[in-house]
């Protein structure tokens, strides 16, 4: 079964997350990072492109083998879902319309989730606002496991069952340990996500349903850009909650992987977080950070002394940030 981990808790921490003081630091040296402020023009544009292109290998899959089927869904279709995850992930910060047309952005982020085969936009807007609010709040950062994870996959083996069940449970955590009632426009979230399903079984047949959603769940688990999953949050050095990523993944990530620039400026399109970072360099340069996605799921998996509970925790007590 492997090593066991050794750790037997979170680290517990009793002062706020670094971000929001960092970013008055960095705004009172170089307040010209507010003009990256806003959104991406363009952002709109590739994203369509990407669905545009799965819809079109959908198609064209249609009368293929099952093993190529899953060999494309791994190789291809599910990178593109992931990335489209990802956009979504920007899509919550308004990044494609800008904060003055929030509905834009809602309406395009269900767009964006037809391929991908799982309704969720909607509702990871309203969870992950809260993880950059209370990053470390032991109720409401739901992107932290919980004590059961923890316990359960607590060896070799178990993490690497828990990296590659990484998708449901980021799809269940939030609604058992921290559940909210469904707005309106996630029950239509819901129905044109399963009526675009019922449409692609209907006239493209049950493979590709298959394509759609193994894609989306195997990129979220034991996958190159899963790796993101880890990296960001878990504690590989002693004291640090964020790290950021600076290879060359984040060329289809929307550069999730500067993920300390994004928490300071939440408000940044992720094409102009590499302009923060060469702007504040002093900042960001000196702090832990990860050169290969792939190389932290094998030391997750592998080092005894990282695993679910590697996270730096805080009690909830409400703390803005």
């Amino acid at each position: 079964m492997g090593a066991h981990v050794s750790r037997t808790d979170f680290e517990w921490s009793y002062s706020e997350e670094p971000h929001a003081s960092r970013r008055k630091e960095i705004l009172a040296k170089y307040p010209q990072i507010k003009k990256l402020f806003g959104y991406d023009p363009k952002f709109k544009w590739v994203v369509t492109s990407m669905v545009i292109t799965q819809f079109i290998t959908m198609y064209a899959l249609k009368d293929q083998s099952w093993p190529m089927l899953l060999l494309v869904a791994y190789c291809f279709g599910g990178v593109i879902n992931h990335s489209l995850m990802l956009a979504i992930h920007e899509l919550s910060h308004n990044l494609a319309f800008g904060h003055a047309r929030p509905l834009a952005n809602r309406i395009f982020g269900i767009f964006v989730n037809l391929p991908i085969g799982l309704p969720f936009s909607v509702s990871f807007k309203k969870y992950h606002l809260e993880h950059h609010r209370y990053q470390g709040d032991e109720k409401k950062d739901t992107d932290i496991p919980t004590y059961l994870e923890a316990k359960l996959f607590c060896n070799t083996f178990g993490k690497f069952c828990w990296v590659c069940l990484q998708p449901f449970f980021y799809a269940l955590r939030p609604v058992i340990t921290y559940p909210k009632p469904p707005s309106a426009m996630e029950v239509y979230n819901v129905i044109i996500q399963l009526s675009f399903n019922a449409f692609v079984y209907y006239y493209l047949g049950g493979k590709i349903l298959v394509y759609m959603i193994a894609g989306s769940l195997m990129a979220m688990g034991l996958h190159p850009v899963a790796g993101h999953f880890i990296s960001e949050h878990y504690m590989f050095k002693k004291g640090y909650e964020t790290y950021s990523y600076y290879g060359c993944l984040n060329w289809i990530t929307f550069n999730v992987g500067y993920h300390n620039e994004h928490h300071d400026f939440p408000a940044v399109p992720g094409s102009l977080l590499p302009e923060v970072k060469r702007i504040a360099p002093e900042y960001y340069e000196n702090l832990p950070q990860h050169n290969s996605w792939v190389s932290v799921l094998y030391d997750f998996i592998t080092d005894p002394d990282i695993g679910p509970y590697a996270r730096i925790k805080r009690k909830s007590r409400g703390l803005d940030s």
